[in-house]
This record gives C-alpha cells, sequence and structure tokens, in this order.
C-alpha cells in the first residue's frame, strides 16, 4: 500500500472492462445485520475467510490473528497490486462467486466499490463507534455515500523530502512557501545544471494530492450525480506554481520509481520529493547509499498556513459476496484496530492512520539515522493534522488514472500549460461518465 504512488499505468481497456457500468452495477448478497456482539460470538464460532492483500505484513498479521482466534483459518492471497487485483476483484463481483470475504483497497478506488453497492456498511456492526481511533482524513476516505466501507490502515500525509547534503552545498534555503520552491528550483538548476529540484513527467495521484492541498474540490459526487471542475480555484493555484517549473525546464523528466529515479535520489540528481509519509521506509531499503543526507520538513503551502493532502494509503473492506460478514468484520476490526496487529503493520514501514500511535510519544520522537538523527515523525505526525478536508475521488478513479498519461502527461512531455492537459482529462472522464450511466456535468 505504501507505494501506491507508484501505480503501474493501465491500458483504457484493461480499465474500463474493470470500472465496467458501475452506476447500474449491484454487487448481490446480503446486508450485514449486526452488532459488536455479534463480532464476539463469531470469532468464537471461527470458520473460514479469505483474504486478499499486498502488503509486507499481511502475513505476519495474519498468523497472529489465528495464534488469538485459533477456531478462525483466513487463507490469505496475494491477487496482485492495486489495479491488477481490483480488476479480479470486479469480475468475481460480476460473476456473484470467487471474491474474498476481506479486501484491501487504496482509497482511490473504494468509491469505485462502494458505490456499486459491493461492500459491507460495517456500521451494522457497530465499528462506526471506532471514529476516534482515526485520523479526519483517513476515516472520510472510508466513508462513502453514508456509508462505512472500511476500516483505515495506513495513511499517507505528504511533506517535503529533501537531499540537505546537496541543499547546503548549494546554499539552498528549505522552501516554507511554493513561491520559494519554484526560486529554490531555479537557483539549484542555475548553480548545477545536473541538479533538478525533483522529478514529475505526469503523475495522477500526485497531481489530485497537489490539487487536495491547493483548495481544489473538482469532483462533486452526489449517488450517481457527478460534477467535474478540474479549472476550480484550487487547481489553477496549482497550476500557476507548476507551470513555472515545467515550462521553465526546472523538474527531471526521469520516470518515477525506475532503477534511474531511485539513482537520482541517492547521487543527489533529483533533490527533493513532495510526497506521503511512507516513504522512509522506501528510501531507507530503496536508497542505503544516501542515509544521512536526506531530512524532512512541512510541505511549502501558498501563504504560509500549514496545510497538507494525503497521498497514497488504503485500508480494507468486506465484501457483500462474503458468506460470513460477521467474521469477516470481525477480523477486519483486529487486523486495523487491535494493537498487536498495528505494531506488526508499522515494524513493516507503514504510515500509521491511527491516532493513538500518531500521538505516541515513542513514535513522535523516534530518532531515524537514516534522516541524520532527525524525529521526522514530528513532521510527518503534524502533517496528518494538517490534512484539508472535504476531498473526493471519482467512482471511476481508477479509469482516470488510467488515461492521465494521454492528457496531462502531454503537457508534461511538451512542456505547455497544465491548464490544456487538465481540460482534456477532462472532458474525456465527463464522456466515460456519462457512457458508465452517471450523470456528469461541469
Amino acid at each position: 500500500m505504501a507505494r501506491s504512488a507508484a501505480r503501474r499505468t493501465l491500458s483504457v481497456v484493461a480499465a474500463a472492462a474493470l470500472v465496467g457500468s458501475l452506476a447500474a452495477c449491484s454487487a448481490g448478497g446480503s446486508d450485514a445485520a449486526g452488532s459488536a456482539t455479534d463480532l464476539d460470538a463469531a470469532l468464537e464460532a471461527g470458520g473460514k475467510l479469505t483474504y486478499w492483500s499486498w502488503t509486507p505484513s499481511a502475513e505476519a498479521q495474519v498468523a497472529a490473528f489465528e495464534k488469538a482466534y485459533p477456531n478462525v483459518d483466513v487463507e490469505l492471497v496475494n491477487a496482485g497490486t492495486n489495479t491488477e487485483e481490483y480488476t479480479k476483484l470486479q469480475n468475481a463481483i460480476k460473476a456473484g462467486s470467487g471474491a474474498p470475504d476481506v479486501v484491501q483497497i487504496e482509497y482511490y478506488a473504494i468509491p469505485q466499490f462502494a458505490l456499486a453497492d459491493s461492500l459491507v456498511d460495517l456500521s451494522a456492526y457497530g465499528l462506526d463507534d471506532l471514529e476516534d481511533q482515526y485520523s479526519a482524513s483517513t476515516w472520510g476516505s472510508v466513508n462513502v455515500d453514508g456509508k462505512l466501507v472500511g476500516l483505515p490502515q495506513d495513511s499517507g500525509p505528504m511533506a517535503l523530502f529533501y537531499n540537505a547534503s546537496v541543499f547546503d552545498q548549494y546554499g539552498i534555503a528549505v522552501p516554507t512557501t511554493w513561491d520559494e520552491y519554484v526560486q529554490a528550483a531555479r537557483d539549484l538548476h542555475a548553480a548545477d545544471p545536473t541538479k533538478y529540484i525533483a522529478s514529475d513527467t505526469g503523475d495522477s495521484g500526485f497531481t489530485t494530492s497537489m490539487i487536495w492541498q491547493a483548495g481544489g474540490r473538482p469532483f462533486g459526487i452526489d449517488g450517481t450525480d457527478i460534477t467535474i471542475d478540474l479549472a476550480d480555484e484550487g487547481t489553477q493555484k496549482w497550476t500557476g506554481v507548476w507551470n513555472q517549473l515545467v515550462q521553465e525546464d526546472l523538474l527531471a523528466t526521469t520516470p518515477g520509481w525506475s532503477d534511474e529515479w531511485f539513482k537520482g535520489l541517492a547521487d543527489g540528481s533529483i533533490a527533493s520529493l513532495v510526497i506521503g509519509a511512507w516513504m522512509p521506509g522506501v528510501l531507507e531499503s530503496s536508497v542505503p547509499d544516501a542515509a544521512g543526507d536526506w531530512r524532512v520538513a512541512p510541505m511549502p503551502t501558498y501563504d504560509g498556513t500549514p496545510v497538507a493532502a494525503e497521498n497514497g494509503g488504503g485500508g480494507q473492506s468486506v465484501v457483500k459476496q462474503s458468506k460470513n460478514p460477521a467474521l469477516a468484520a470481525a477480523f477486519l476490526r483486529w487486523l486495523n484496530s487491535d494493537p498487536e496487529s498495528i505494531d506488526i503493520f508499522l515494524e513493516s514501514g507503514g504510515f500509521p492512520s491511527t491516532t493513538a500511535d500518531l500521538e505516541d510519544p515513542d513514535f513522535v520522537g523516534l530518532d531515524y539515522d537514516y534522516f541524520g538523527g532527525q524525529k521526522i515523525n514530528e513532521v510527518l505526525t503534524q502533517a496528518s493534522k494538517d490534512v484539508a478536508s472535504g476531498w473526493s475521488y471519482l467512482p471511476y478513479q481508477v479509469y482516470a488514472n488510467s488515461i492521465f498519461g494521454d492528457t496531462v502527461g502531454q503537457s508534461y512531455a511538451n512542456k505547455v500549460d497544465l491548464d490544456e492537459g487538465l481540460a482534456d482529462w477532462q472532458d474525456q472522464l465527463v464522456e466515460y461518465g456519462n457512457s458508465q450511466g452517471f450523470t456528469v456535468d461541469k
């Protein structure tokens, strides 16, 4: 889940097959009906569950759960990462069989399955009482159309990760505003043309997160009625900054998550990242040679007022096709609220969505040798508190992401106004949504 920003781009055909006619689709199966007491009884009675997940922590979590509840047998299946899994899930839902009891879904994809009525409303089991245990942004991401359709697992509040050695070498001050960031990009590249403030060739997840932080709310969802406005004030605020970087050739054109990208992070030719709080583990494991060089600072803002956005992360849901939704909900409750399970998840490098961990002095005050002994969680947990509210993804965001490269990505490639690419993206999203049974206006 940590690398959701590295999602593979799918073909339009594959993404379209995944979405299908979601606006008219119903998952079938029975609604959940019960209470927290029913979950305890289900754990005592036991049974078998299937759990789809690709997280590194899943195997250890399942083992710990089965040890705590020996009457329950959980079959763990890695059905592929992100969209590969979502395609299989959608196919199983349409077929009426073959879906798991519990499934991992990233926040951006949750509305797709929730609005198709494929996920159990967990409030029927009293799990809405857990709201205070999670950060506001992640809790909002699992509540769709008035239903609690999952529990959060991790989060990705954004921050500025920067190579302090490079910044110090060239006398670049850590930017606190986006105007300062643009100037830092100019100063760095002028001082050494092999150095870039960042690399960006056009990433849908990054773009939506940046629009989110800028105050843009381009996607309005009311059941099957949708509005799309990728020229709203917040979106234009972001493009007003990012157009300068694109058109002045101040961004490296190294594809994200490629070997060359990791090399650039290691040798300092890519000097910063604006990315989710799950990134420290990636840097430690994939860019070991830069240990001691990197630091973390708050995400730059437009006017100095602290505000952040989420980038990546997700949770788990109970699929309506489950024959034992009470047991599935009980497993999910343990998975994302039991301290033992959360400890296992954090040990694997995940960043928590749970307020107890975000406020834990031992977690917040942890020194990171890789970051020169900096207590980076002080920055990252504050970012979690600063995430702006009110963001919504499209109920066909998977498809939207798949065509991003052919629309906005072309503005990057040609170093032209990003607003032109966003307008093209919007037109295609409106047309596609209407073809799928939604009512989409712009």
